[in-house]
């Protein structure tokens, strides 16, 4: 996949996340999209290195979509334990 495909994947990815996990966020919908970016590169790396998944080169394989979510999710949860003040307001 390219980057663009990456960067899709991750916009969407980003948007599951955030269904998955409802809740106000510190950085609103543009943070919560680039927390989905960088989640589907960091799940797709982390899929690739530690659990010798390749990256393939199809865009509908689910292996790569669930790494893509999953590693939106945790860097959603870190967001929000690291900058979130929902408790607060």
């Amino acid at each position: 996949m390219g980057i663009i495909s990456w960067i899709i994947l991750g916009l969407i990815a980003g948007a599951a996340a955030k269904i998955l996990l409802p809740g106000r966020d510190p950085g609103g919908l543009i943070g919560t999209t680039l927390i989905g970016v960088a989640g589907a590169f960091i799940g797709g790396w982390a899929s690739a290195e530690f659990l010798d998944r390749p990256i393939t080169k199809d865009f509908y394989d689910g292996a790569t979509w669930v790494a893509a979510i999953g590693g939106s999710l945790i860097l959603l949860v870190a967001y929000r334990l690291l900058f979130g003040h929902s408790r607060s307001r």
